[in-house]
This record gives structure tokens, sequence and C-alpha cells, in this order.
């Protein structure tokens, strides 16, 4: 994890490092003011006899849902990852830049991408998290989304989990954001009929007009989610990609076909909710045969090359596209997170710190 940068001895090594503070741990739906933007002052040199940090100037930070679970505060080993530390920057993904090193797998001046801190200036001790980026001619930003974290949990998660086969049926929830548009691509290159699912028109156009999807719909206007998913997948559903949870997988549980395969990411419908919904339908896993799996996608980071191997070349050839919504100023970085789970993204949520 990062660690926020502190302290400052001789002027001219110290900088303003502007942060984003979790102020108390959260219940319920998430606010803005459950975060705060401070700024105070970092001496930029790693802390004598550090032996494997890197001290980076972050350039790109990333708003993911998972991050909503760590804003708990959870007994360790209660989740796959830990709270945040309240009074503390938040962590997450980010691009940044390597101001200096004292880990031979990296020297100042690389880019990187990996956990990092929700400030100016960090200092990243858990090294083996962070990833070198080699190729800079696409967006530096694509790392916080389609060439990082998310791209790798779209990829490990539809190929991976779900050996996707031409011609067959795919569902993605919450398709437009950032794993969602992915797996919908990587679904129509697979030869696959794909039908996502949206929260506004906006999203809807652009799943069936700039990614590519078969269908579309948006869920709020659905008063039937199974009559929905019936007229979209009269022959059934072979693979589920889940970001959502709740009624929306109880309405996929009856509309699987036989030795169907259910990629559980996430069900972001259940994450700001004091007690959780039941599902209803489970034994349809049963009838159906199918198979219902969740993953995390640190388990498949050793498939990264692989991965890139695929993707880059399908960026560049136009065969992938990506969209982003990218704010400006570590500020903005509270609203943007907290927008996440109220629908206000479309498309990869990206708060830009600095150009360089």
């Amino acid at each position: 994890m990062a660690a926020s940068t502190g302290g400052g001895v001789g002027a001219e090594d110290v900088v303003r490092n502007k942060q984003v503070i979790l102020r108390d741990y959260v219940s319920g739906f998430p606010k803005e003011s459950d975060m705060q933007v401070t700024t105070g002052t970092t001496k930029l040199k790693l802390p004598e006899g550090s032996t494997a940090g890197v001290l980076v100037k972050n350039l790109y930070l990333s708003c993911d849902p998972y991050m909503r679970s760590r804003m708990t505060k959870r007994d360790p080993g209660a989740s796959y990852v830990d709270s945040f530390n309240a009074g503390s920057p938040i962590t997450g993904y980010g691009v940044a830049k390597v101001l200096e090193s004292a880990n031979p797998k990296f020297k100042q001046g690389d880019l990187v991408w990996g956990m990092t801190g929700w400030e100016e200036y960090s200092i990243i001790t858990a090294t083996d998290s962070l990833f070198k980026i080699h190729n800079t001619d696409v967006p530096l930003s694509y790392y916080t989304g389609i060439l990082g974290m998310p791209g790798m949990t779209a990829y490990a998660g539809f190929y991976e989990v779900c050996s996707p086969k031409k011609g067959e049926t795919v569902y993605v929830s919450a398709a437009s954001g950032a794993v969602g548009q992915l797996v919908g691509q990587f679904a129509k290159l697979s030869g696959c009929y794909v039908v996502g699912s949206a929260g506004t028109k906006e999203k809807v156009d652009l799943l069936k007009k700039k990614f590519g999807f078969d269908g579309a719909f948006n869920y709020k206007e659905e008063p039937d989610l199974d009559a929905a998913l019936k007229r979209f997948f009269p022959e059934g559903i072979d693979i589920y990609f889940e970001n959502v949870g709740g009624k929306m997988l109880d309405a996929v549980l009856p509309n699987m076909r036989v030795h169907g395969r259910i990629a559980v990411c996430g069900m972001i419908s259940q994450y700001n909710l004091e007690q959780p919904e039941g599902v209803h339908n489970l034994m349809y896993l049963v009838i159906k045969q199918v198979r219902m799996e969740g993953f995390l996608v640190f388990n498949y980071y050793h498939l990264y090359g692989k991965f890139l191997e695929m993707v880059l070349p399908a960026i560049k050839e136009g065969k992938i596209t990506y969209v982003e919504d990218v704010v400006e100023g570590l500020e903005s970085a509270p609203a943007s997170l907290i927008g996440l789970f109220a629908g206000r993204n479309v498309g990869k949520q990206v708060v830009l710190v600095s150009r360089e």
C-alpha cells in the first residue's frame, strides 16, 4: 500500500502535498463529507535506510466500486482487501512517475501503475503490486482502466472463468462501466451475442453505438427484469458477467441455459445496504447445472503480459474502444468516487492529478 510521505527538512526539498483523507468509517451510502481534502507538505526524498520503496508523483487516480467496502471498518481478514485507515489518505489504483527508487526494478523517470495514495506524492513500499509501463503510445490514463486492473478483471472473468465459445449468448450488467464495456467487446471479438444493461439512455446508446453490443436496455425502465431478459434471450443466457447482484441476479438465474457460467465480479447494488438482499432463485444453479464462480483479479496478474499482447493491438487497430470520465484535481476526487454509486459516471471514472 502507499503510505503518505510526511515531514520535511531542508526547504529546497519540501513541497506541497494535497491529500484526500477518510474522515471516519462509513455505514450506509457514503457522502463527499466522509472525505476531506487537506494540504500539507512533504519531503521529496525516500526515508533514510529505505531498501525497497519508491517515491512517486501521482498522475492519475482510479475510482473503483470495490473501494466502498474499504470505507467500512472490518476485522482483518474479513474481506479480500483491508479497510482504509480513518484519518489517513485513501489508497487505490493509479498511474505515477518515479522520482526516487530504492528498488532495483524501478528507476527515476519510470512510469508505473498500481496501488498508490490519493495525494500528490506517495512513498510506495509494497512494490510487488507495481507494474512498469512500457507502452506509452496510448493515453497514460488507460492504465487505470483498460490496460490496468479493470481491463485485467474483464479479461480474467470472461476468458479464464467463463471460457466463452463462438455463438454463445452473453449478458453483462453494469455494462457501461470500467469493466463491463470491455467484457462486451471481448464477447463480440469471440463471436458471441452480447446484451448489456445500464441505468440511463445515454449509457444504453453507448453500449449499442460505441461498444457494439447486440442489444442493451435501461434496467430502471423495466418493471419486470425477467421479461426483459426473455425479450433479449429467448433461448437463454450462456454467460452472465455479474456486476450488480440482488434483484438482477435473481432475474438472471431462471434465464440461464444448461451448463451456463456466471462470473461474479461484484455486486454494486449491495455495497451501501445495511442488510444485503437475499437471492431466491439459487436452485436454478442445480436445475440448469450452472457454474457460478467469484474471482479476484490479483490472482490473474501473472497473465498480464498475455493480456497486453491481445489488447494493445486491438486498441491500435480500433477493434476495442474505451470511454473514460475524467475529472481534474484531487479536490474533485471525493465527488467522483461517490458518483460511482449513484451512476453519475459515464465510462471509467478517472481523476487527473497532474500532467507530469
